[in-house]
């Protein structure tokens, strides 16, 4: 009996099969569920804006800013973060397809691969990640909160701790809009996209025209060359990889909105990498003007900011404050607070997730991270990237390679069904997880071998993708061609369920 519908490309359960599994609250609810054929709504033109609203950040122009610090010259600095970005759009791509087809979010996908309870690590893991990313764009909405209000009251940086308060009712106010749900991203996205493009084209003004042109800002030559280049090189492209890792895990919780899949794939394809690239060249840039204006490189932008007149302070800081909103609404929410839920869903809402997520943002300490460059290329986004890497190989394996794409999606949601494993947990998928982790941690004993943790990401995914293949070559778990044809049935034969939309419907 067919349990599911593909249409065109786009597979949805059946009435019977919701009504079926639709009252175990243990693995269903309203967020978790996968979606109907009307709520596969989204244009590639919304992911481009998603994209764009996430990319204009503060941590992409601190990132690229801080590559001049570390010696690099404006070009190679643009190249590496392109080269970065478009090598991470892979694995997004790759990861991106199943959410369409099948319409579930991040935590259900990992069902698939870890087991129903075994779902719960990679969760976790992508939402403790989260939750640092969290912590760190509330550390650029605080320190803006604490320019305009510096800038406002003559008292203010009198105040002992205000730079944290201004942290602190930054991240209260972020806060209260995560818990409003996922809507809140189309939304925002498509308000604040062309507000942070103004933004950063007037930034770009203000450094061609402080520098007198292109020649000063851009003619500091390279200060590492030969073998030191490649030392600043190679783990710097990692770090670019590593800034997007975290979505090529939950890359679905937004591709399953998607109408078709190649909408979002030509969506994605330039809007990322494209922007990360211009924007990047604003930051390297503006930093480079700022050289030659103040003979200092102001990576961190807020820094730069504060020293404008009081009206392009307020209007720049309300920027600022937009843009560190919308990547954590956007980006740094909705894989935590997912995860959360699914941990108990009769109980965690996605409010109740929001505010876990927030109070591990200060756990995560933001202000150690952005004190120092190297505490964030080298330290925050090399460590989590090795952390990463084998989930983003297992999931491309199991998807790709083991199961060709071939999912019984009633399953994911039945309890001690196909997707169990042993009592909830595919070990198999633990020991390729471990596997990718030690082979990135043996740069780290063998001497020689450093560049395999330096490129952790690169290599932990690798071997994790090669090791879950092997292991789950003939796992029962696999559908054959006839068992899939038997479930599946095609769009038209007969009607598929309607339900109400989801609270957190991206369509609106």
């Amino acid at each position: 009996m067919a349990t599911q519908v593909d249409d065109n490309g786009i597979v949805v359960l059946t009435e019977e099969s919701v009504s079926k599994v639709s009252t175990n609250h243990a693995m269903w609810n309203e967020d978790l569920r996968p979606c109907t054929s009307e709520e596969h709504s989204w244009p590639g033109m919304k992911f481009a804006t998603l994209w764009i609203g996430m990319a204009i950040c503060l941590p992409t122009y601190s990132m690229a800013g801080g590559m001049i610090t570390l010696g690099m010259n404006w070009w190679e600095s643009v190249v590496t973060i392109l080269l970065g970005s478009i090598i991470v759009l892979i694995p997004i791509l790759l990861v991106s397809h199943a959410g369409t087809k099948f319409g579930i979010p991040y935590p259900v996908f990992a069902r698939l691969w870890f087991g129903k309870r075994g779902a719960h690590v990679p969760a976790l893991a992508r939402g403790i990640i989260a939750a640092g990313w969290f912590g760190i764009n509330s550390w650029y909405g605080g320190q803006a909160v604490d320019a305009i209000l510096g800038r406002l009251f003559s008292g203010w940086n009198n105040i002992t701790g205000h730079l944290f308060i201004g942290f602190i009712i930054f991240w209260v106010f972020n806060v209260l809009i995560a818990m409003r749900g996922p809507q809140a991203i189309g939304k925002l996205a498509q308000i604040a996209a062309p507000i942070f493009v103004v933004g950063a084209v007037a930034l770009f003004i203000w450094g061609v025209t402080a520098a007198h042109g292109f020649g000063h800002m851009l003619s500091a030559p390279a200060t590492v060359h030969g073998a030191k280049f490649w030392a600043v090189f190679y783990p710097s492209v990692i770090g670019v990889i590593a800034f997007w890792a975290t979505m090529a895990l939950n890359i679905p919780d937004y591709t399953r909105y998607a109408q078709t899949q190649k909408g979002h794939a030509i969506a994605q394809s330039w809007s990322m990498p494209l922007t990360m690239a211009v924007f990047s060249f604003v930051g390297i840039s503006v930093t480079s003007a700022t050289v030659v204006v103040y003979h200092q490189a102001f990576w961190d932008p807020v820094s730069l900011i504060v020293k404008f007149p009081l009206w392009i302070v307020i209007v720049a800081g309300i920027i600022v404050i937009m843009s560190s909103v919308t990547i954590n609404v956007g980006a740094n929410v909705m894989a935590p607070a997912r995860a959360f839920e699914n941990l108990w869903p009769r109980k965690i809402t996605f409010a109740i997730g929001a505010i876990i997520t927030g109070v591990l943002a200060l756990a995560m300490q933001p202000w150690y991270v952005l004190s120092h460059f190297g505490n964030y290329i080298f330290g925050w986004l090399g460590t989590y990237g090795i952390l990463l890497g084998p989930f983003d190989g297992i999931a491309i394996a199991d998807y790709w390679f083991v199961r060709k794409r071939k999912l019984d999606l009633l399953e994911l949601y039945t309890p001690f069904g196909r997707y169990d494993y042993s009592k909830g947990v595919n070990m198999r998928a633990v020991y390729a997880l471990i596997i990718g982790w030690v082979v990135a941690a043996l740069g780290l004993v063998i001497p020689g071998f450093h560049f395999l943790w330096s490129g952790g990401w690169f290599f932990s995914l690798v071997a994790g993708m090669i090791a879950y293949w092997q292991l789950m070559k003939n796992d029962s778990t696999i559908l054959t061609n006839k068992e899939y044809n038997r479930i599946t049935r095609s769009a038209g034969v007969s009607n598929v369920v309607q339900v109400d939309s989801l609270p957190g419907d991206l369509t609106t």
